[in-house]
C-alpha cells in the first residue's frame, strides 16, 4: 500500500510538471538576456557591420594582396602571397555575412525611419558589393540576401552582372548623398556610440558616399568612358551637393581596439608569442627601391632597417665571412655567382624567389626564421593598436589621386598638377612625414610630369596597407609595370579570385553562367575560365594590364 500511494505521487507530480512545461514552453524559449530582432535598435548591429568591414578590407590590403602589389614578400608559408597558389581558397562568404547584417540595419532604419541609418548602410553596402565584384566579377547581387525568404531563386541567386552592379552601387551612393545631406540634429536618430568611423556625423558619411562614386566612377572609366567622365565631372561640379573627401581628417579609417587578437592589427606579436605571422612578412624589394630611388620618407615609417648590412670588401682575404661591429663582412670569393644586396640601410625580398627565408646570405636555421639581412617592417606593426594602425577604406590621398588621372584625361575634375601633389601631401601627412613635402614634391622623378603612369604610382606607394586598390587600378591601367617572379604560378599578375568549390557545386547553374562570361586568356590554362587570369567584364577587350 505504501508503495502504491508513492507511486501515485510521483505521478501526480510528472503530469502537473509536463502540463506546466507544455504551458509555458514559449515563455521558457524566449532567451532573456537576448535582444529581439523584430524591435532592436540598428545601432547594436551597425557596429559589427563597421568593425567587421575594417577588419575584412586590411586583412585582404595587408596581406596576400600585399604580396600580389609587391609591397611585401613571405619568407615562409608564401604561397599565397608571392607566387598567387590560390586555388579557389578565397571565400565571399565572409562580406556577405557582413552583407546580411548591413541588410538587417538598413531594414530596421527603413521600418523606424531612421534615415542617417539608412544613408550610412547604403554606403557600406556600395563598399562591400564593390568589394565583391571588383574580386570575383559577376556576382549575386540583386537576389543576394534573401535566402530566409526561401525559394530556388532566394537559396540559389542569379549572379548579376559585373556591370549591373557597379551601377547599381552608383545609384545607391546617389540615394545615400541624398539621406545624408541633412544638419546631424535633423535626425531622429544617432549613431555616435556604434560608429566607430565617423561618430555618426552625416556629413562625413555624405563625404565618404560620394568619395566612393568617384572610385566606381574611375574603375568603369575603361569601360564607359562618357559615364564616368559625366559622374566624375557632376560630382566635381557642384561641391555643396556632393561634397568629397578632401582632407585627412575625413578619411574612412578605423582604429584598432587591441583588447584581443579578434579587434588588433593582424600578425600583430601581442598575441603571437612566437611572432611567426610578423617575422614572416618582409619588405618587398620592388617596393623597397622604387621607395629608395625617389628618396621616400614614408620608408623609414614602414621599414626596419637591416640588422646586419653585408658589406663585400675586395681587400679581405678570401674565404672571408666575419661580423664586425654590426655588419657582415664578406669576401668577393664568398659571394660569387649568387645574388647579393648590399645597401646599408633597406633591403627588400625578392618577388617570387625559392628559399626567401636565406636571401641575402641568410644562414640556415636560427637565422633563416630571423634573416637579418632583410628588412623587416617597422616595429609598429608588431603592435595591436596604435596611431597608424588602421583599416584605411577611403581617404583624401586616394580621391584627389582619382581627381589627378580624371583632370590628366582632359575631363573636368581641376588642375591635374595640384590634385596630384595634394594626393601626396595627404599621404606623407597620414603617415607623420607632412614636414617631407617641399623636399620629396621637388625631386625631378616626384614632379608632376603629366603621366597616368606617374599618378598611378604615385598612388601604389600611398596605398600602404591598402594595395587592394592599388591592384584594382593596375588592373585596369598596367602601372605599376610589376613583374611575377620566378617561383610565381604564372607569367603574370592574377586579376580576380577564383569562384569557390562550394559555390560551383551547390549553385552551379548560376555560377556556370558567370564563368561563361569570363574571356579565357593565354594565361588562364588548366585552370579553365574559373581562372585567377580569366578577365572579368571590367577589363575585357581593355588591352589591360596585359
Amino acid at each position: 500500500m505504501k508503495i502504491i500511494s508513492l507511486q501515485f505521487i510521483s505521478l501526480v507530480v510528472l503530469l502537473t510538471l509536463t502540463v506546466s512545461s507544455c504551458k509555458n514552453l514559449a515563455d521558457l524559449n524566449v532567451n532573456p538576456n537576448g535582444v529581439n530582432p523584430a524591435t532592436a535598435h540598428p545601432n547594436l548591429v551597425l557596429s559589427t557591420v563597421l568593425t567587421e568591414t575594417g577588419r575584412a578590407f586590411v586583412n585582404l590590403g595587408y596581406q596576400d594582396i600585399a604580396g600580389v602589389m609587391q609591397h611585401t614578400q613571405k619568407d615562409g608559408w608564401s604561397g599565397a602571397h608571392n607566387d598567387y597558389e590560390w586555388g579557389g581558397s578565397q571565400s565571399w562568404s565572409e562580406y556577405y555575412d557582413i552583407l546580411r547584417n548591413n541588410q538587417y540595419v538598413y531594414d530596421r532604419a527603413v521600418a523606424l525611419d531612421f534615415e542617417l541609418h539608412q544613408g550610412i548602410a547604403l554606403v557600406m553596402k556600395s563598399m562591400l558589393f564593390g568589394l565583391v565584384t571588383d574580386l570575383w566579377g559577376d556576382a549575386p547581387y540583386s537576389q543576394a540576401l534573401k535566402g530566409e525568404l526561401g525559394g530556388g531563386e532566394n537559396t540559389f541567386p542569379v549572379f548579376d552582372t559585373q556591370e549591373a552592379i557597379y551601377t547599381g552601387i552608383l545609384a545607391d551612393l546617389e540615394k545615400a548623398n541624398t539621406l545624408l545631406s541633412k544638419a546631424k540634429s535633423a535626425y531622429n536618430s544617432n549613431a555616435e556610440s556604434a560608429d566607430v568611423y565617423y561618430k555618426g556625423d552625416p556629413a562625413k558619411w555624405r563625404k565618404l558616399a560620394n568619395s566612393l562614386a568617384l572610385r566606381y566612377y574611375m574603375r568603369i572609366s575603361s569601360k564607359k568612358p562618357d559615364v564616368a567622365k559625366a559622374g566624375i565631372e557632376k560630382i566635381v561640379a557642384n561641391a555643396a551637393q556632393y561634397p568629397i573627401i578632401t582632407a585627412s581628417a575625413d578619411d574612412a579609417a578605423m582604429p584598432f581596439a587591441g583588447n584581443s587578437n579578434a579587434d588588433s592589427w593582424p600578425a600583430n606579436t601581442t598575441y603571437d608569442a612566437t611572432e611567426s605571422n610578423y617575422r614572416r612578412l618582409k619588405m618587398a624589394d620592388t617596393f623597397v627601391k622604387a621607395l629608395l630611388a625617389i628618396n621616400d620618407p614614408r620608408l623609414a615609417v614602414w621599414a626596419n632597417k637591416v640588422q646586419i648590412p653585408l658589406v663585400v670588401d675586395a681587400t679581405l682575404p678570401a674565404k672571408t665571412d666575419k661580423i664586425v661591429d654590426g655588419k657582415r663582412y664578406l669576401s668577393p670569393d664568398q659571394v660569387a655567382g649568387k645574388e647579393v644586396n648590399t645597401d646599408p640601410n633597406y633591403v627588400g625580398l625578392p618577388t617570387a624567389i625559392v628559399g626567401g627565408s636565406t636571401y641575402n646570405l641568410s644562414q640556415t636555421g636560427e637565422q633563416a626564421a630571423k634573416n637579418p639581412h632583410v628588412s623587416w617592417l617597422n616595429d609598429i606593426y608588431r603592435a595591436a593598436k596604435g596611431p597608424l594602425l588602421k583599416a584605411r577604406l577611403m581617404s583624401a590621398s586616394e580621391v584627389n589621386f582619382i581627381l589627378a588621372e580624371a583632370a590628366q584625361k582632359g575631363w573636368a575634375a581641376g588642375d591635374a598638377k595640384s590634385r596630384y601633389e595634394a594626393a601626396i601631401k595627404n599621404s606623407l601627412e597620414t603617415w607623420g612625414v607632412g614636414g617631407a613635402y617641399a623636399a620629396y614634391i621637388a625631386q625631378k622623378d616626384v614632379a608632376y610630369n603629366g603621366t597616368q603612369k606617374q599618378i598611378i604610382e604615385q598612388k601604389w606607394i600611398a596605398s600602404w596597407t591598402a594595395a587592394t586598390e592599388a591592384w584594382f587600378d593596375y588592373r585596369r591601367t598596367g602601372f605599376p609595370q610589376l613583374i611575377a617572379g620566378p617561383n610565381a604560378k604564372r607569367k603574370v599578375l592574377p586579376v580576380r579570385f577564383y569562384y569557390m568549390l562550394d559555390e560551383r557545386n551547390l549553385n552551379k547553374a548560376n555560377t556556370d553562367a558567370a564563368l561563361n562570361r569570363l574571356e579565357l586568356t593565354p594565361y588562364s590554362e588548366a585552370d579553365g575560365k574559373n581562372s585567377a587570369w580569366s578577365k572579368p567584364w571590367v577589363l575585357q577587350s581593355t588591352g589591360t594590364p596585359w
